[in-house]
C-alpha cells in the first residue's frame, strides 16, 4: 500500500464520520434554540401575567 493510497482510504473514511459530526451539531444546535426562544417566550408571558396582577391589586 502506498502513501497516496493509505491517505485515500483515510480520506474516504473519514467523510461518513464528519458528516455524522455534522447531522450531530445541527440538531444540537436546534435543540438548543428551540429552547431559548421557548424561554424567551415564557418570559414574556409571565411578565405580562405579573403586569395584569398588578394592576388587578392596586385597584
Amino acid at each position: 500500500m502506498t502513501v497516496g493510497q493509505w491517505l485515500s482510504d483515510a480520506f474516504w473514511t473519514s467523510i461518513p464520520v464528519l458528516g455524522m459530526m455534522v447531522l450531530v451539531w445541527l440538531l444540537f444546535r436546534s435543540i438548543v434554540r428551540a429552547d431559548r426562544n421557548e424561554r424567551k417566550a415564557y418570559s414574556k408571558i409571565e411578565a405580562e401575567l405579573r403586569a395584569e396582577l398588578e394592576a388587578k391589586n392596586k385597584k
